[in-house]
């Protein structure tokens, strides 16, 4: 479906804008330059720079610079303008932007053609705490330095670290975390937290086996059915799901990844056009976490369904700007989804979800996907599908 073909009107030179420049935004952006470069593209994010996030949990390994993306680059590469602002609108706001094909941004008023809202979701709201490290910290300090900092400052002769949250990210941090205290011979008791009786509930369960099988292999201490309840002089503060039982545990510090605050998705039809009062606005396409499409395509949280979402509705621009303007509906499926646990070791499945990969070879296919997603940022397109 990606090669349907479409003729980009001549007389005109399209204006797009962008909210967001993550995953899904970045895909739309390089996928319109490849396509139209003539396009006059808007990026507005806050941010100085896109960030890899799926990558934050090298940072252990590697500098953070190694997973940042400067705007500066990114204008100079393709061409577009990127303004650092955020951007608040509600469902009836954006039938307003369809109407006027304009957006306020800051004290300008933007012309646009299309509008692209590929926005995800914020994190959980947690009370800050200087013992507290949440997944926005590791944006601005790579995880060595974080965690250095920490070590360094504690006067515990016992060290204890928890990590709070075993879904995929805090799973990648708990083993990129053990292997860094590992390599530079801090011993300390590490323990994973979680609300629930296993980690990564919604993937196939022999990857729980798997990962608890290298936790106790690597000692680390497992607390299911624990809700996190504070970090505090030197200890984590906890409540039983079951029993409601609340107690301590001794822990200089707590990493917390808690996942996303759920709010109202934007819906969009089969095309990623936004549905608002049971009406396809023409010209405001949506992708990204914060979008559910109406389509017997993923929904899926995850970075590939961001790319494929960003890509498809910059094709789909293209088009609805072309003659004879038919669209492409939105069908892709996860094909497959790797977990890193440490430098030397990987879970994940590949083509169906009984198909399960560890070691190495699933290693190996986590660095062709990343590999891939480096490859659009320098504009070279190498998805198939």
């Amino acid at each position: 479906m990606a090669f349907l073909p479409f003729n980009i009107t001549k007389q005109k030179k399209l204006k797009v804008i962008i909210i967001g420049a993550g995953y899904a935004g970045m895909a739309a952006l390089t996928t319109l330059a490849r396509f139209a470069s003539d396009t006059d593209i808007t990026i507005i994010d806050p941010r100085q720079h896109h960030i890899k996030t799926t990558h934050l949990h090298e940072t252990f390994r590697y500098p953070l610079e190694d997973v940042l993306v400067s705007f500066r680059d990114i204008v100079n590469r393709f061409g577009c303008r990127h303004i650092a602002a955020s951007i608040h609108f509600t469902h009836n706001d954006l039938e307003y932007f369809q109407q006027q094909k304009q957006l306020p941004v800051q004290e300008e008023f933007l012309d646009f053609d299309y509008l692209v809202v590929a926005t995800g979701n914020p994190d959980r709201p947690v009370q800050p705490s200087e013992d507290i490290v949440l997944l926005k910290n590791f944006e601005t300090s790579s995880g060595s330095n974080l965690i250095s900092q920490s070590l360094n400052k504690s006067d515990q002769s016992n060290l204890s670290i928890s990590v709070v949250g075993g879904g995929a990210t805090g799973i990648q941090f708990l083993f990129e975390l053990k292997h860094f205290l590992n390599r530079i011979k801090r011993p300390a008791t590490l323990r994973l937290i979680h609300s629930k009786d296993r980690v990564l509930e919604s993937f196939p369960i022999a990857f729980n086996d798997y990962i608890q099988s290298r936790m106790q292999e690597l000692d680390i201490a497992f607390h299911p059915y624990c809700y996190f309840q504070q970090q505090q002089s030197g200890h984590v503060h906890l409540k039983n799901k079951l029993t409601q039982q609340q107690f301590t545990l001794p822990s200089m510090l707590s990493l917390l990844f808690l996942g996303k605050q759920q709010q109202d998705p934007l819906l969009a039809n089969v095309f990623g056009q936004v549905i608002v009062n049971n009406q396809a606005l023409q010209n405001i396409f949506t992708a990204g976490d914060n979008s559910s499409y109406e389509s017997i395509g993923t929904n899926a949280h995850t970075a590939q369904s961001a790319v494929r979402k960003g890509k498809l509705v910059a094709r789909n621009i293209l088009r609805h700007a072309g003659f004879p303007g038919l669209l492409e509906p939105y069908i892709h499926q996860d094909l497959g989804y790797v977990i890193h646990l440490g430098p030397h070791d990987a879970v994940g499945w590949l083509g169906t979800q009984n198909n399960i990969m560890t070691g190495m070879p699933a290693l190996a296919i986590k660095e062709i996907v990343e590999a891939q997603y480096d490859l659009l940022l320098s504009g070279i397109d190498t998805y198939v599908v």
